[in-house]
């Protein structure tokens, strides 16, 4: 019984870990993204992009594939922007609409 209260807890407190993580929200993305059109070169776009892999990942476990499709547009619009330089930050502009829309 000892060393199931043990295990019990150790179980505890590691998913602690795990649930303590934010989950991104649609308005934090959208939000995000509104800096990196205007600077493609912040960290913001950085840490936006791993923020959306996150989101992707729970609407795919909702099965709401629309939703990741555009979640997934704007991620590769946010890289190609990120590391291409001479990119166009339209791309981005263009991808908002459908996250408003599928998400």
């Amino acid at each position: 019984m000892k060393c199931l209260t043990t295990l019990f807890l150790k179980f505890l407190l590691l998913s602690n870990f795990v649930m303590a993580e934010t989950i991104p929200t649609k308005s934090k993305i959208l939000k995000g993204a509104g800096y990196c059109i205007k600077d493609s070169q912040a960290q913001v776009c950085k840490e936006l992009i791993s923020e959306i892999e996150k989101l992707q990942l729970i609407v795919f476990d909702q099965n709401r594939f629309k939703c990741q499709s555009s979640l997934l547009g704007m991620q590769s619009a946010i890289i190609e922007a990120y590391f291409l330089k001479n990119f166009s930050n339209e791309r981005i502009s263009f991808t908002i609409p459908y996250v408003i829309k599928n998400c």
